[in-house]
């Protein structure tokens, strides 16, 4: 019996890897059609008596501002072109943030920003986290840092029932996500923390300082994809 349970478990492993990978594989050129998130927002809609929307149109990285894809890092992943999927000191300080009580932080990147928002559930259990990593090393190895920022910017909240750059640049500033300002692609990056709560026009004062710095931070960034 012991053996006939661990043949199957084993089974059962080498199917979840190979669909994973072959998934991992389709999705580094197929556009992601709709993400786990936005079924689930969906639902949320239905159950608190509000119609069913969602807003989200795929565009190539050629068609997203390059003051987008700076914005994001600026403000979400400094070292987003460096590292290989994972901030070990941004979680390390998340952690020991956490611990003390503090306002609960995240360390993630946009790599694993990406697996999550693209192959996951939200939450916060230790099997999602896993997988979480797991599904981010996969898109490091298989996907482009390119592919993962097209795929990131094309995939994300960016406000209530808004999903993606090209539907956040015609929700928040009626024009197209390669049209972005500089200001303007700020403004989107400054509310991603939380994007159901927070503005990208008409901000609070806490979203504009926001916007500020990364405004300022986003002159140091170098969208060098080759590295």
């Amino acid at each position: 019996m012991f053996k006939k349970i661990a043949r199957f478990l084993f089974k059962v492993l080498l199917w979840f890897v190979a669909l994973s990978v072959i998934s991992v594989v389709i999705f580094r050129f197929v556009p992601v059609p709709f993400t786990p998130l936005m079924i689930t927002r969906a639902f949320e809609m239905k159950e608190n008596g509000r119609e069913m929307t969602s807003s989200h149109d795929w565009v190539p990285i050629e068609e997203i501002s390059k003051n987008m894809q700076r914005a994001v890092i600026a403000s979400e992943d400094d070292l987003f072109l460096e590292h290989n999927g994972f901030n070990f000191d941004a979680m390390y300080k998340a952690y020991k943030s956490n611990s003390k009580g503090k306002k609960l932080k995240g360390g993630s990147t946009i790599s694993q920003q990406t697996a999550k928002n693209v192959f996951l559930w939200q939450g916060r259990s230790y099997l999602r986290k896993g997988l979480e990593a797991y599904f981010t090393m996969l898109i490091e190895l298989l996907w482009s840092k390119e592919r993962i920022m097209e795929v990131y910017l094309n995939s994300i909240e960016m406000g209530d029932g808004v999903y993606g750059v090209q539907a956040a640049a015609k929700h928040w500033y009626h024009k197209d996500a390669k049209d972005l300002t500089k200001y303007e692609a700020a403004g989107i990056a400054a509310i991603l923390p939380n994007p159901r709560k927070f503005r990208a026009t008409r901000s609070s004062a806490y979203t504009e300082r926001r916007k500020g710095r990364i405004v300022k931070l986003m002159r140091y960034v170098k969208l060098d994809y080759e590295k």
